[in-house]
């Protein structure tokens, strides 16, 4: 019998002595797109506008969103809000009171909600993160992206190195004890010392979550065109290798667990609102560029702020819609949960799917389960850690692409 079929046919046996797992969600999320920027940096390819002339009109049309759009994802609590961005921390607290009093009018709210709000560390005075704190944000998620002021410059961020250590001393000075930062590795200049730095200098700050991304190349980006213009070169991979095992290893050191590709904690400060995407976890997406999941729908506001608005206001949302097939379905599960450290969940994979497409799958993951680049523990089929800089190509040789009938 081949390995697949073998743990087809423990999948099975274990059937016997469970139960099918009901898929309704008692909580989502909601997830607010604030596409306003003082300056748009070199990587950036999230939808934002340079302007701030529309920001204080922004909380009016958020509330009517709301009011047009509540019903999509059901009357279910809200567990998790999240203001990204754009620079979320452009808004005043009397404009980030005015959304989250929207939301509370409209849904209940859960005993014990994760608000999240993405921000600049040049915007953090006290007095504002005071007043964000007293509003009810009990997590921030400060774009850092280095400490290093040469890496700022190159990135076009527009705080400095000394900005962005003191935005974190006044976040814990407010009251903040949920803070994330994000760092960037790969950057064409950088070394393995710069990116040694980097970390310790992070680990030295009483932080309690870190997302580092490596540097990506995205369409139309400046970033973009300065690599076709040959004005910089991508750094060796040889190098972004190195520099995640570094990550890796000083995070294990500091008491952080690598729960996601891109994502580190210390125990009981994961990303509730991050995990619940990977988890499927439905939510409604309000303001331009902003998704929306149902479960089987998939919605999406425009990228474009003047159609966002006119549809708002016309009380017809220029929203678009499609629904996920059983095969879309399938892969963005493979896609989000082997993302983590928990990976796929046999059972519940065995409750939700065909058992074709399945075997499949598990076809195809024959290979890295001979590898270890693939492991079954406790009915969970996982990538572990120490693979998570090639799951991309994992995952990619796992998802279906053609239609099995």
């Amino acid at each position: 019998m081949s390995s697949f079929l073998c743990i087809f046919a423990k999948i099975y046996l274990l059937s016997l002595f469970s139960f099918t797992l009901a898929h309704l969600f008692d909580m989502a999320g909601i997830y607010i797109h604030v596409p306003f920027c003082k300056k748009k940096c070199i990587y950036c390819d999230f939808y934002s506008v340079g302007t701030l002339s529309k920001i204080s009109q922004y909380p009016d049309l958020i509330e009517k969103e709301l009011a047009l759009r509540k019903d999509y994802i059901g009357n279910v609590p809200i567990n998790t809000i999240y203001f990204g961005g754009g620079t979320p921390s452009l808004l005043s607290p009397a404009m980030l009171n005015q959304i989250l009093k929207s939301i509370s009018k409209r849904f209940k709210i859960s005993a014990n909600p994760e608000i999240t709000i993405e921000a600049n560390p040049d915007d953090l005075g006290k007095e504002l993160l005071v007043s964000y704190f007293a509003s009810g944000v009990n997590r921030l998620s400060i774009g850092v992206q280095s400490f290093i002021d040469k890496d700022l410059r190159f990135l076009g961020r527009r705080h400095n190195a000394a900005a962005a250590e003191d935005s974190i001393e006044l976040s814990l000075s407010a009251g903040f004890t949920n803070i994330s930062i994000d760092l960037i590795y790969g950057l064409p200049q950088s070394t393995l010392a710069s990116w040694a730095f980097n970390l310790k200098k992070a680990f030295s700050l009483d932080i309690k979550h870190l997302s580092c991304y490596h540097l990506t190349y995205e369409e139309g980006t400046v970033l973009t065109k300065r690599l076709n213009d040959s004005k910089i070169t991508e750094v060796e991979e040889s190098l972004s290798l190195q520099q995640f095992e570094l990550l890796r290893t000083l995070a294990n050191q500091n008491g952080f667990t690598h729960y996601e590709v891109s994502n580190l904690a210390k125990e009981s400060f994961y990303s509730r609102h991050n995990t619940s995407y990977w988890q499927g976890t439905h939510y409604l997406g309000l303001g331009p560029a902003a998704h929306s999941y149902n479960g089987s729908t998939r919605e999406w506001n425009p990228k474009s702020y003047k159609k966002w608005e006119n549809g708002i206001e016309a009380q017809d949302p220029a929203t678009q819609s499609e629904a996920i097939d059983i095969i879309t379905r399938f892969n963005e599960y493979l896609l989000t949960r082997l993302r983590t450290i928990w990976g796929i969940n046999l059972i519940e994979l065995r409750d939700t799917f065909d058992i074709s497409l399945i075997e499949q799958m598990l076809l195809s993951a024959e290979p890295y389960l001979k590898s270890n680049k693939l492991v079954i523990k406790n009915n969970h089929l996982i990538i572990p850690q120490e693979h998570f800089f090639t799951s991309d190509g994992i995952i990619g040789d796992l998802i279906l692409v053609d239609d099995l009938d």
